[in-house]
């Protein structure tokens, strides 16, 4: 694990990137209470993955179109998720 300043990390970049690369952990400080893991993105993260790309391009056509539910008591949100 290598633990860097956000000063060092946009120094050296690529050499952050290709370390994430090979596997190795790295974490980019800022500040004295804040902290960022670097990770790379593959086909299977569920975020990134192609159904999920297709989702969120088909919840935004349908929000842009006036599509949209509101919800703003506890009740409310609730109801809309299903609990």
């Amino acid at each position: 694990m290598v633990i860097i300043s956000s000063r060092e990390f946009r120094q050296h970049q690529k050499e952050y990137f290709e370390k994430v690369d090979k596997g190795e952990q790295v974490i980019v400080q800022r500040g004295k209470d804040k902290a960022y893991v670097l990770s790379p993105v593959s086909k299977n993260d569920l975020y990134f993955s192609e159904e999920m790309t297709k989702k969120l391009a088909q919840s935004l056509k349908e929000a842009n179109e006036g599509k949209t539910t509101s919800a703003s008591s506890p009740t409310e949100i609730k109801e809309l998720l299903g609990l």
